[in-house]
């Protein structure tokens, strides 16, 4: 029995990271990544967002949306990582490569094939895989 990687979902990446930055990394199981995006979340605030607009923030005031324009800029950086990084990590799992050379996943909708059939039986694509051998014969 073959090891394939999980699929993820790129939107749960996305909401999670919209809610607090590294979030959709750690779904991910990027620690690194999610540690080093709220480090640089944490640096942009202490050089770029004015300390009297930290407070005002803490104390539950409004502020002006063009002070934590860079903090904004960061975590939208962030939310953008997680959903690039969910879809590169479900296109290897598209490829993987059984021990006996046939597909894991299609290559068209990215969902698990069923190894008996010669296309994928959820968008109806003909395997690659499939196509070589008849081609050989």
């Amino acid at each position: 029995m073959s090891s394939t990687p999980s699929r993820k979902r790129p939107w749960l990446a996305v909401v999670l990271g919209t809610l607090v930055t590294g979030l959709g990394h750690l779904y991910l199981r990027r620690w690194r990544r999610a540690l080093g995006w709220l480090a640089v979340l944490f640096g942009t605030s202490y050089v770029f967002v004015d300390t009297a607009t930290l407070a005002a923030i803490a104390a539950g005031s409004s502020v002006d949306p063009m002070a934590l324009l860079p903090v904004l800029v960061v975590a939208s950086g962030s939310v953008a990582d997680a959903y690039l990084l969910a879809r590169t990590h479900n296109a290897v799992a598209a490829v993987t490569v059984t021990d006996d050379g046939s597909l894991t996943h299609c290559p068209n909708c990215g969902k698990e094939l069923d190894t008996d059939l010669e296309f994928c039986h959820w968008c109806t694509a003909r395997v690659p895989a499939f196509d070589t051998v008849e081609n050989e014969d």
